[in-house]
Formats: structure tokens, sequence, C-alpha cells
């Protein structure tokens, strides 16, 4: 061992160069070196040390260069990066409980109050419906049910609340129902897509216990009232078709609806008539021989 790695080796520094591989085994013979007295080198002064170990590293440096400096190339050394230093977390303060079990319920949404329903425009009743807790029917249903189509037609078609169907897809009468419906008053020249608004008196679905649909109790319909009353307010309606038994007596509370009469709620002509539903399981045919004729009646009391 050379002089030079012998005292490398005590220092415990160990080898500094290698030879690529396929150099020529005469340059590494030209490290060897006549061996150092260690016990001498070790006892100097240490900024005596650190002198001879770069007097012998550039020592050899200069040997494996003039060597072989074809074949023995020195790879730079890269600077090895000092991480920056991790700021330490701020401490939370006194009164931060937002990441523990006993943190403070978020404050309850404001619930407006019929006078303040009855000041709504169409995208303030529609944030209004969507965010409403005024009845324990938020707490059981899957979402709420706004009315949809023409905000300024003549027509209004009114059920009674959502089905699982339509809360699912939070949209009124869709699917064959809607499709139903369409046909249905473009048998009578009105265009569904242009002159027809559709909704429901109560936005959310009413569920017993067992989770199946059941009638809405009265206060739950006092509840949703403003909504309905607003929507109509907005639209200015000449002509309301209720679908199904239990729209027609909900519209006007404490009268009995009757089949093929037409009442009037404001200014709005109201005619009844079954709910696409059950005219899609109407399999005699009789109960769309009848829609068909509530049609013709709320047609002709519309006008032209």
């Amino acid at each position: 061992m050379s002089r030079s790695a012998v005292f490398l080796d005590e220092m415990g520094v160990g080898p500094l160069w290698r030879l690529r591989h396929g150099a020529a085994p005469e340059a590494a013979d030209t490290v060897v070196a006549a061996p150092v007295d260690v016990q001498a080198a070790a006892a100097q002064p240490v900024a005596e040390a650190l002198e001879i170990v770069t007097e012998v590293v550039a020592e050899v440096v200069a040997e494996v260069q003039a060597e072989a400096p074809a074949a023995v190339v020195a790879a730079p050394v890269a600077a090895t990066p000092v991480p920056a230093a991790t700021p330490a977390p701020a401490a939370a303060a006194p009164d931060d409980t937002a990441w523990f079990d006993d943190a403070p319920p978020p404050p309850p949404v404001k619930q407006l109050s019929d006078t303040d329903i009855a000041a709504l425009d169409w995208d303030g009743l529609t944030a209004a419906v969507a965010k409403c807790a005024r009845c324990d029917l938020c707490k059981t249903g899957k979402g709420v049910v706004m009315g949809r189509g023409d905000r300024q037609g003549d027509w209004l078609m009114l059920a009674s609340s959502p089905s699982r169907a339509e809360e699912r897809e939070g949209r009124a009468l869709p699917g064959e129902q809607g499709k139903l419906l369409d046909n249905m008053l473009k048998a009578i020249e009105v265009d569904a897509s242009r002159d027809v608004y559709v909704t429901h008196l109560l936005k959310c679905r009413p569920l017993d216990e067992a989770g199946q649909e059941r009638l809405p109790t009265e206060a739950e319909s006092a509840a949703c009232r403003p909504y309905f009353e607003r929507e109509l307010a907005l639209l200015q309606p000449r002509t309301i078709v209720t679908l199904g038994s239990m729209a027609a007596a909900g519209i006007t509370p404490g009268e009995k609806p009757v089949r093929g009469t037409v009442r009037q709620l404001g200014h709005a002509s109201v005619v009844a008539t079954f709910h696409p539903e059950m005219l899609l399981q109407d399999e005699t045919g009789k109960a769309k021989a009848r829609a068909w004729a509530d049609l013709c009646l709320a047609k002709s009391t519309h006008g032209d």
C-alpha cells in the first residue's frame, strides 16, 4: 500500500479515487508507494495533519493523471446539499378546536320567514329551497326538487310531491313521465319546452319511518306552502293543471276538487287531471280518455 493510501486509511477516509472499468493495470500499480510511518504522522498537530492530507490528495491526482490520463478521469465531487431548516409548526391558538371531536357545531342556517320568501326572486327562491329546514322532511329526504320549465309560461303543471325518481334526479317529472306529459300538451297544441312550468306543492318527498312514501302532514304542507305561493306569484300563469288527486286537493286546502270542472285560484283557472305515472299504468285506456277530456277543458278555458 502506498504512503498516501496508508495515511488516508488510518485517518478513516479510505481511497478517494477508483479506476473506471477497463483502465490499464499499469495505472493502478503506479499508485503503490513505500509505506509511511503512520504513528509519526498521527502525532503531528491537527493543522499539520490537514496540510498533509491536502498534499497527499494532490499527489494522488498528479500520479493518476500522469500515468493513465486516457483511462482515469476524476469524477467531480458534488457538494452535498444542505437541507433547508424545516420551520417549527406554529402553536395552535388556545381556542382552535377545529381538529377535535368536541368542536362546536356550525351555526344553523337562518330560515327565512314567510315574508322573506314572498320577496325572493327566482334565484333567491331556488337557493332558499335548496337549504330549507322549515320542517323535518329535510332530515329524511334525499334532496329537494325545484320546479323546471319556462318561468314566464302561461301553463302550470302541478303535482303534489316528488317521487323517488324525481328525488334521485333532482328534476320534476323526468323520464317517461315527462315524455308523456309533453305528448299530452302537444296534443292540445301547447309547446312544453316554451310555455309550460312544472313543479310540486312540496319540494321534498314525505317518507315514513320504514322509508315508504306517505301523505304529507298539515304541518309539512304549511311549511312548504310559501315556496309554491312565491312560484305562483313570479310565474303568474293563466291556467293550472293539477296532476293527481293530492295535488288537486292540496292546491286549495279545505275544498274538494271535482274533475270536469274549472276552479279559480287568483287570476288562474284550475283544472284537475290524472298524474302521468298513473296514465302509464293504465292498461284499459279509460284514464287516458278522461285525461284527454280534462286537457280539452283546460285548453278551451285557457283560450288562444
